[in-house]
């Protein structure tokens, strides 16, 4: 209901018009922008959230020059690209929405040889070396941005926003560890501050009165050299000067070695420095970076840390996520887990970015959801409520369609349950809430500790097979997964026995397989209790993130707890981890590019010991022998957890097809039961989607 969000769902004057909302749509880059013959699925896109109550859009970063763009070919504010862009203002505008463009220079974080910055040299995520900026250069990228925000302006936009955080090119020109210039624009803070302000006040002039400036300002650089908090206080001082409307606040470079929007970062980790600026200035502060639950949001807002929240993500997840909690369906809201994988993932690897739990987010011309007609509506059954399934009833359901979801075991969410038990990612069960309510709301028929025949779903006009995987057997001496088996030697247990509780490790682990199963596990057996992610402080001790105030960059010395296999850690009783692989790429390679760093470091400070080239040989009562890199070896643990990746379950599909009597049912492999390989939810749920659409 309305009155249990009262400050989120209020509305707010920024001085140069009202918004509806305190929900802003922070900037995500979704590759649609790059090409202006995307204009038209873009702003589908972006009058879906619109429609769906946002009170603030703030679009994807656009450059001001070609220096400035992501990529060679990246999105830059020309004339050529903003003549389209009114199908996007009015779109949204038709919604009564709001919608302003950000402008963003690269710096040297930019992917081709063009790149320029405050300084020569290159950044540690890029390959292109950076050119230094002259005198000249910098006037000129001055005027480049007041020229793209006025042109911003004449496409219908109601304001920009300047992005001046996330380590791109005015974010360099502030810190001392990318900024060494002798001249005007360095020259200690005041003079590193020069660039920043001087863009802030060009683009103002060029978009006049009546239009809002937001300024994307980094509270936190997270890197070595960056800005004290006084320095930060001064710029965003000088700002308001300028004319900034809104102060947005971005916390941490993308080079940081400090996770800031990750699951496993605990829920408005950084909203009290947010607050710190927002006693500070007289303008309203967005807080951003892991608000992702309208709950917690509330919480920033009621407690004074914020005057609107930023989310992306969970914009992209949930569409009407404004509106849902506005007509009372909070608990319908599509729950965004933090996961990275379908749009930060894709968009660091030039894919378009979409979402793991709305593979629709970024394909809304695409992959279409339409009602239909009664006298096409179907008897569809749904086997298996994994992801895959879940999404698949739920979204035939909603089209109309008459679904029964069938469950061979007595819980929803299937592999996702079990990621769910592994420390950094108890957000994971938002998303199992989430489906079992939307499950309830769109009429699904849901039957638990159910395993239908080939010849009870005979009945029904379609059966979507989602059934999964079940773990892959070592077939190598002396393995065996039955939890019961107590012979000599190291004791061996399937991942799935292990997180469902019904096997114990001991106290020396080898873990086979070191993919994404792998990897959680070892994190799993390895892991402070409580979890760090449940306990801002600890979590922040834990990363090394301290006071600005005192620490540049607010780093600080990262506080852990030891790693000693004879005694106890944090609540969790320390063991010895190895973790084996037979490739010889480094472990978790194929884990997302935004998220596998934070996996590879918990890993490295839990002391867990990698293996690489492995073969196995056998299991006996000296322990595991294996050969690695040639050499043969023992290793003598008690416990064996075999990750060693997944078998698809889908004989029930070929059953009901020959079991099949007349047209009836059309039978749809969806999800693991199609392709076992890495339990790719993203292809799963998309999957799904695209089934239920095609009904």
């Amino acid at each position: 209901m309305r009155h249990d969000y009262p400050h989120l769902l209020s509305p707010l004057d920024l001085g140069r018009f009202e918004v509806r909302n305190r929900f802003v749509m922070g900037s995500m880059h979704t590759g649609l922008e790059d090409r202006p013959g995307d204009a038209k699925k873009l702003a589908a896109y972006l009058g879906e959230r619109a429609r769906g109550g946002v009170g603030l859009i703030v679009t994807g970063g656009y450059s001001p020059d070609r220096t400035g763009r992501l990529t060679p070919r990246g999105a830059q504010a020309d004339d050529r690209t903003l003549a389209t862009h009114n199908l996007i203002t009015r779109e949204v505008h038709e919604a009564d929405g709001r919608i302003i463009l950000q402008l963003l220079h690269a710096g040297r974080y930019a992917f081709h040889p063009l790149a320029a910055s405050a300084r020569a040299g290159r950044s540690p995520i890029t390959p292109f070396r950076t050119r230094r900026l002259t005198r000249r250069g910098v006037g000129r990228t001055i005027e480049h941005f007041a020229d793209a925000a006025r042109r911003a302006i004449g496409a219908g936009y109601d304001g920009v926003e300047i992005m001046g955080s996330e380590g791109y090119l005015l974010n360099q020109f502030l810190v001392p560890g990318t900024n060494r210039r002798r001249d005007r624009w360095g020259r200690g803070p005041e003079g590193r501050r020069t660039m920043p302000l001087a863009v802030a006040a060009a683009v103002r002039e060029a978009i006049g009165p009546e239009a809002l400036l937001s300024y994307r300002i980094s509270l936190l650089d997270l890197v070595p050299e960056g800005q004290y908090w006084d320095e930060t206080l001064a710029l965003a001082h000088g700002l308001v000067e300028r004319g900034v409307d809104v102060l947005s606040t971005g916390i941490g470079w993308h080079e940081s070695r400090v996770p800031t929007i990750v699951t496993s970062v605990p829920r408005a980790a950084f909203a009290p420095v947010t607050k710190r600026l927002r006693e500070e200035v007289e303008v309203p502060v967005v807080a951003s970076n892991r608000i992702h639950d309208p709950q917690v949001a509330e919480q920033v807002l009621s407690s004074g840390q914020a005057d609107l929240i930023s989310m992306a993500r969970p914009l992209l997840a949930d569409p009407h996520l404004p509106a849902k909690l506005a007509e009372g369906r909070a608990n319908q809201v599509v729950a965004c887990i933090s996961c990275n994988q379908a749009c930060l993932d894709n968009a660091f690897e030039g894919k378009r970015a979409s979402c793991l739990v709305n593979p629709r987010a970024g394909h809304e011309t695409e992959l279409v959801l339409s009602p239909v007609l009664e006298r096409r509506r179907r008897k569809v059954a749904v086997v298996g409520a994994g992801p895959a399934g879940l999404e698949a009833a739920i979204s035939a359901a909603e089209r109309g369609h008459v679904v029964t979801l069938f469950e061979a075991t007595k819980e929803l969410g299937g592999q996702l349950r079990l990621a769910a038990r592994i420390p950094g990612k108890e957000d994971y069960a938002q998303a199992l809430t989430s489906w079992r309510m939307r499950l309830f709301a769109a009429g699904v028929g849901v039957r638990l500790g159910t395993r239908p025949s080939a010849q009870e779903l005979q009945d029904f006009h379609d059966v979507v097979v989602a059934t999964g995987v079940r773990p892959r057997v070592v077939d190598l001496p002396g393995f065996t997964t039955d939890p019961a088996a107590d012979g000599p030697g190291p004791r061996v247990i399937s991942y799935a026995d292990l997180l469902e509780g019904r096997a114990e490790p001991g106290e020396t682990v080898a873990i086979i397989g070191a993919g994404g199963i792998g990897v959680d596990v070892a994190e799993y057996l390895t892991s402070p209790l409580p979890s760090p992610t449940l306990d801002t402080d600890t979590w922040l001790q834990h990363w090394g993130v301290g006071d600005p105030q005192g620490h540049r960059g607010g780093l600080a010395v990262a506080r852990r707890a030891p790693v000693d296999p004879a005694t106890a850690a944090d609540g969790r009783r320390s063991r010895e981890v190895h973790l084996l692989q037979r490739k010889e790429t480094k472990i978790g390679a194929g884990l997302g590019k935004t998220t596998g760093w934070v996996h590879r470091a918990e890993l490295r400070h839990a002391g867990v010991i990698n293996h690489l080239g492995v073969t196995y040989r056998r299991i006996d009562a000296e322990g595991l022998h294996i050969l690695e890199h040639e050499e043969e070896r023992v290793l003598a643990v008690d416990t064996v957890v075999v990750c060693a990746g997944q078998i698809s379950e889908n004989a029930l599909a070929q059953e009901v097809t020959r079991a099949r009597r007349g047209r009836s049912p059309r039978v749809h492999l969806i999800g693991g039961a199609d392709v076992a390989a890495e339990l790719d939810a993203e292809r799963a749920i998309r999957q799904a989607v695209e089934v239920a659409a095609g009904l």
